[in-house]
């Protein structure tokens, strides 16, 4: 596998790279390669897609849709 050396890096993100490793449980080397990869593979998405995927998920669920109507109805069942 190759090696990559980086250089000149400054220290407040080395120290965010090192708490993030911490938090995640993970060598900094394995938190490096997963930063590496979420930014080299991530896409942008299309946002007619998203839509219509968050429109699909949403007609799966049986509630109704949130208004303020609701909203207030709600808050002022929650008061004395």
């Amino acid at each position: 596998m190759p090696t990559i050396t980086v250089k000149n890096m400054p220290d407040d993100i080395y120290e965010d790279l090192k708490n993030s490793a911490s938090i995640h449980r993970r060598s900094i080397n394995s938190e490096v390669i997963f930063c590496i990869e979420k930014a080299v593979r991530s896409h942008r998405l299309d946002p007619n897609e998203f839509f219509t995927r968050v429109e699909a998920m949403r007609n799966k669920i049986d509630v109704p849709p949130l208004t303020d109507a609701l909203l207030r109805q709600a808050k002022g069942e929650g008061r004395p």
